[in-house]
């Protein structure tokens, strides 16, 4: 009887034991997804905080008539380069927000490599803008629209993720969307708009 009792005590205590554990991966599980969350929500917030920088920039270049397109680039949490679209201003195909970031950016850390940084930019990158994000080492692109016609991170190409280059850049895309695709949008109206005045 006393063997009995002891294999019984002895079967319940593991099972107990098992329960502790199971229920230890349970609450550590349930941390590690709050902690996912948390971060997810903290990177979202500062991915607003930072496009509406880039939006900024946009207008700026709608004021100049230039098609509205903004950049900031962001290292450890600040804006290190700010850039908006000058093509028409400056007479100068390579005058796009991106490259005046890249630009300015690599003559204040006196370096072309970029790795510590984060592009923010209202349109996804053109094809020369994309390969110079490749080029300077950049991460991480956030993006405010996606642009149809000539977007290399997806819409025509994916020159930011291509297996066969020596560097992969993380995409994101849709952030301050609305509002990014409205200015651009209001501004190809009135283009479009002006355009019929001047041929009456």
């Amino acid at each position: 009887m006393e063997e009995k009792y002891n294999r019984e005590k002895d079967r319940e205590a593991k099972e107990k034991a098992f329960l502790r554990r199971q229920k230890a991966k349970e609450e550590k599980v349930k941390k590690e997804e709050q902690c996912r969350f948390e971060q997810q929500r903290a990177q979202e917030a500062e991915d607003i905080h930072f496009m509406k920088e880039a939006f900024r920039q946009a207008k700026k270049a709608a004021k100049l008539s230039e098609v509205p397109i903004g950049c900031v680039l962001v290292r450890d949490g600040k804006i290190v380069a700010r850039g908006y679209n000058r093509r028409n201003t400056d007479k100068t195909t390579l005058a796009h927000a991106e490259m005046a970031v890249i630009r300015k950016a690599s003559r204040l850390f006196g370096d072309w490599r970029l790795e510590e940084c984060t592009l923010y930019v209202t349109l996804e990158p053109c094809p020369m803008c994309a390969g110079a994000i490749v080029q300077a080492r950049i991460p991480r692109v956030v993006a405010g629209c996606m642009n149809p016609k000539a977007g290399c991170a997806g819409s025509v190409l994916n020159i930011l993720d291509t297996p066969g280059l020596n560097h992969r850049v993380k995409f994101t895309k849709g952030v301050l969307e609305q509002e990014c695709s409205e200015l651009l949008q209001s501004f190809f109206h009135e283009l479009r708009k002006n355009d019929k005045k001047n041929e009456k």
